[in-house]
């Protein structure tokens, strides 16, 4: 008997609790709610970081910046850009240290940022960082490639949070395109 006043007692304060109903609305404005907090506002994240996002440069081949399928958006790779223009050149391990390695990897996840941004219009159409290809322009003896692409990562989760958490490979190669420390594909669902 006190199991079901206390069963009944739990209806009749969920019907009268203000802001609920009984309803698929109801229920749809309280997933809505749950999966997409108020707070997520990874344009005003990058602000409060201090990152201007920029024209994304013009693929210099037969390609394009990006590809959407579906839910998803797959970023061809992009270097460490920097703010004028020019790029992080060199080999990690050689020529740069690990820390200016993965400064190169927070400047391209700046660069991806801005691709990604042009196509979608809105950073708040992310659902979630799926998978990141990190190569790093390295010597052969090298082994640390997953600290220079953490530059990369640590970026997107400052910016999006749990949804910025991804898949991720970081590797070695031998050379890239101009000579740039970091190359970087991307793979991105969104809404």
């Amino acid at each position: 008997m006190k199991k079901l006043l206390f069963i009944g007692f739990l209806g009749l304060m969920t019907a009268c609790s203000p802001g609920t109903s009984n309803t698929k609305e109801g229920a749809d404005t309280l997933k809505a709610q749950v999966s997409a907090p108020s707070d997520y506002d990874p344009e005003a994240k990058l602000k409060e970081l201090g990152i201007e996002l920029s024209t994304p440069s013009a693929p210099v081949a037969n390609y394009v910046n990006a590809v959407r399928t579906g839910n998803l958006v797959f970023l061809a790779g992009k270097g460490p850009s920097k703010p004028d223009g020019s790029y992080v050149t060199g080999k990690v391990g050689v020529d740069l240290t690990i820390e200016q390695g993965y400064e190169a990897g927070r400047l391209t996840a700046i660069s991806q940022l801005s691709v990604l941004k042009a196509e979608l219009g809105d950073l708040r159409k992310v659902k979630r960082i799926v998978k990141v290809l990190g190569m790093v322009n390295c010597a052969p003896d090298f082994a640390d490639q997953p600290k220079v692409v953490n530059g990369y990562s640590d970026l997107m989760v400052a910016v999006f949070g749990e949804r910025g958490k991804h898949a991720r490979a970081a590797v070695g190669m031998g050379s890239l395109p101009n000579n740039i420390a970091i190359e970087v594909e991307m793979i991105v669902e969104v809404e």
